[in-house]
């Protein structure tokens, strides 16, 4: 680690509201704001008509920036997302607006976090300055399941969440298709946390990777690995005949019937044995290279055999993963590299014979690595 007379500030926790259209990210969004959990926030919005905020606004501050009467600054995004994000710190770090300590984006219905999530982690200045604490999805208990059969960005919004909100609970008075839709975001997201909307703002902001102080938090909670472990206990079961957790009728035909969830898949690969830097580097590389479309997202705690006392970090959408972050010690006496992945149309045999492959694990029928990418010059950096 080199020393600088300038140092760089501790980056910012940055939060993805983003739910479909009609799921209550409005209703939902009206109340954090009223908390004063969110002082000396900025919520990045698309348009202030669109969210209806007056009654929490308090004076204009600059074009296109108002200040909240719990002390917060929103924005509209002009034109980029990126150049919001780069204006907001100008402003900041030139003393034009307060020094804020966490950035929360509302997405629109229809979007796909995926692009938001990418801008920041390959951005070489914004991937310094914000880190990406999470994705909080919105969805609403009396359209959900229509909604997630219906529109493939819908499954996709709950597939890359930490936190998914349930709204509109009050309104649904029948307690098992609740729960249905419960057990279905499950099996779609097993390592998210699932909260109703009344849940207070640290559940539904906070919690995520990175602290206010933009260090790294609680990194078990963010992997949430025995989640998506057990899931796919549940899953390898399933498909093995056992279906005695499923009393009731129509749990044996839940994947004929919700067609949209079928290609999204979690699950999470182990190692006992730390990873050399330069394997772990190439695994990645050709696996983002050859696939990067299909990894909505991969989190990960590795040990590396160069320094197995500091694990490190992994965060990745697509084709981007962001700069391995290095923690001060294990989280846990659980010293096992993890890595999950949230995939869309990607079979989880072909990652695992990837990553044995890599790993020199002994095995029948080991995909040649070259093979599956489009540049087998990857593998000879």
């Amino acid at each position: 680690m080199t020393n600088s007379p300038m140092t760089t500030p501790a980056p910012i926790p940055l939060t993805i509201l983003t739910g479909f259209l009609g799921s209550g990210k409005t209703t939902l969004l009206n109340r954090l704001l009223k908390d004063p959990a969110l002082q000396d926030s900025v919520v990045i919005i698309n348009e202030f008509g669109e969210i209806g905020l007056d009654h929490l606004l308090v004076e204009t501050v600059d074009e296109g920036m108002v200040l909240l009467s719990a002390g917060c600054l929103c924005c509209t995004v002009r034109g980029d997302l990126i150049a919001t994000l780069e204006d907001l710190l100008r402003k900041r770090d030139n003393g034009r607006i307060l020094p804020f300590r966490r950035v929360l984006i509302e997405t629109t219905g229809l979007a796909d976090p995926a692009p938001i999530l990418h801008a920041v982690l390959y951005h070489p200045y914004l991937s310094m300055r914000y880190a990406v604490e999470g994705v909080v999805t919105v969805v609403d208990a009396v359209n959900g399941a229509a909604t997630l059969d219906a529109h493939r960005e819908a499954v996709k919004q709950a597939a890359v969440a930490e936190r998914i909100v349930i709204t509109k609970t009050d309104l649904i008075s029948d307690a098992a298709a609740l729960r249905e839709l419960r057990e279905r975001l499950h099996r779609l997201n097993p390592g998210a946390t699932l909260l109703t909307a009344d849940a207070p703002t640290d559940a539904v902001i906070a919690g995520g990777l990175f602290d206010l102080e933009g260090r790294i938090a609680d990194v078990a909670e963010w992997l949430r690995t025995e989640a998506v472990e057990e899931a796919e206990r549940e899953s390898h079961a399933h498909q093995h005949g056992h279906h005695h957790h499923h009393g009731h009728g129509h749990g044996h035909h839940h994947h004929d019937v919700n067609r949209h969830d079928e290609k999204i898949r979690a699950f999470c690969l182990t190692s006992d044995r730390p990873i050399r830097q330069g394997t772990l580097d190439m695994f990645l590389d050709l696996l983002r290279s050859s696939q990067g479309a299909k990894l909505l997202r991969v989190k990960g705690l590795v040990a590396l055999a160069e320094d197995p006392e500091h694990p490190v970090v992994i965060h990745g959408v697509q084709h981007v993963i962001h700069v391995p972050a290095i923690l001060p010690r294990w989280p846990s006496e659980d010293r096992r590299s993890r890595i999950v992945f949230i995939v869309d149309d990607l079979e989880r045999e072909m990652v695992e014979k990837l990553w044995n492959a890599f790993l020199g694990k002994p095995a029948v029928d080991q995909p040649d690595a070259a093979a599956l990418s489009d540049n087998p010059l990857s593998l000879r950096r």
